[in-house]
């Protein structure tokens, strides 16, 4: 067949309510990461790359600093058609707002109605990964689907916190998509993993537009991409699963070949920053030949004075270390580490200041918090809790954006 049009849209309207204090001010598809990024830019640079210029981006909760994003960082050529465009909730059809995945693109109709494309690529908005979406596209088109699901093999043991897909003895059609099994289902080709979804789905156009239309007319229906329009077109044998460990990403490396992470709690978001900063990491950022796009600052490079120290770090654009030492650490963009302090473990977001002979451990510390002088933050839980920082029970101590501390606490009882 000729080749497709195809129509992108990214589903950002989430509240990211297990990720509080870091959502509190923002959606959760716009919260930074990796220093440099939001968690927008890995689903927005995935389509771009894979050649998929026209792209909606579906917005609804605390969405401010997510458009303003979008509208700085992801401009295209008008001249030949490509864009990246936010569509926040417009109550097109009544007095309510998104009722959940499905029905913000069911509201979001006239989008289809205007671009007419063959395929139409479903992607989250809040997953860190790389992935080739022309591939999946192919594969799509080959299968004779209605709709393709990407599906990334996990431990069966595990499953059980996903979406499972089961399939037929071919591997490909789906029989069952079954949220959070207590007995997963394995793989046709490995009895011991099982295919979670990564909520990544491409669709024939026709099947997603009469999916959507019957789904609107269900009163019991959740209105839920995941939970109510797969299920459906499972039911009638027009379902398909993609493995991502066909995808074939260049530059990728053997250790972050199939790496996906939903970075849906405070714990995992911290454990994926991690994942960055070793000296063969499990998720490389460095990748030239699939390039994850944002907008940089325009600020100087990073500087070390008075002996400073950086170990399995990274540091971004306009931050200073002055006579401080950071390890296994992400520091975001204009950040001032002051002499004698100590920075592991940690997420540091922009415009953050960290005191003399300060202490950070184990933390994530969003925008503008100031750490005073000799403060110790994540080195004593019960002392961080009574202190009203929120604390993971794996220990994470996190501080919301501009969380004002006392000039008196310790860090310790």
């Amino acid at each position: 067949m000729a080749k497709p049009k195809v129509l992108g849209i990214v589903l950002a309207g989430g509240e990211g309510k297990r990720l509080m204090p870091l959502t509190l001010d923002r959606a959760k598809p716009a919260v930074p990461f990796g220093g440099s990024y939001r968690l927008i830019d890995f689903a927005l640079s995935n389509l771009v790359n894979a050649g998929f210029l026209r792209l909606c981006v579906l917005t609804q909760y605390k969405s401010h600093s997510l458009d303003r994003h979008i509208s700085v960082t992801w401009r295209m050529s008008n001249l030949l058609g490509n864009y990246v465009t936010t569509v926040p909730a417009q109550q097109r059809l009544g007095k309510q707002w998104y009722q959940g995945s499905a029905d913000a693109i069911y509201q979001s109709m006239n989008l289809i109605a205007d671009e007419r494309p063959d395929i139409i690529v479903v992607f989250g908005a809040d997953h860190v990964y790389r992935m080739d979406a022309s591939q999946m596209v192919q594969a799509h088109i080959e299968s004779g689907a209605g709709v393709s699901v990407a599906g990334i093999r996990v431990p069966r043991k595990e499953a059980d916190d996903f979406g499972v897909i089961a399939t037929g003895e071919d591997g490909i059609s789906i029989t069952d998509f079954i949220e959070k099994p207590a007995d997963p289902p394995g793989l046709v080709d490995s009895p011991d993993e099982s295919f979670a979804s990564m909520g990544n789905y491409v669709f024939s156009a026709d099947a997603l537009v009469d999916a959507l239309r019957q789904d609107a007319a269900d009163e019991l229906s959740r209105h839920d991409m995941g939970g109510d329009i797969i299920p459906m077109l499972v039911g009638r044998g027009e379902a398909a699963v993609y493995d991502f460990k066909r995808n074939d990403v260049p530059g990728s490396t053997a250790k972050d070949r199939d790496y996906w992470r939903d970075v849906g709690t405070v714990s995992s978001y911290h454990e994926a920053h991690l994942d960055l900063v070793s000296v063969e990491p499990v998720f490389n950022l460095y990748n030239r030949d699939w390039p994850l796009f944002t907008s940089q600052p325009q600020l100087p490079g990073a500087k070390f004075v008075e002996s400073a120290s950086a170990d399995d770090a990274i540091v971004c654009s306009g931050s200073i270390v002055s006579g401080a030492a950071i390890r296994s650490s992400v520091i975001g963009t204009d950040v001032y580490v002051s002499t004698g302090a100590r920075i592991e473990r940690s997420v540091i977001m922009d415009n953050v200041r960290v005191g003399r002979g300060a202490h950070v451990v184990n933390a994530i510390l969003d925008k503008f918090v100031v750490v005073p002088d000799r403060c110790q933050i994540g080195l004593d839980s019960d002392a961080d809790r009574a202190a009203g920082f929120t604390v993971t029970d794996e220990g994470i101590t996190v501080l919301g954006k501009g969380h004002t501390i006392s000039g008196t606490y310790t860090g310790t009882r």
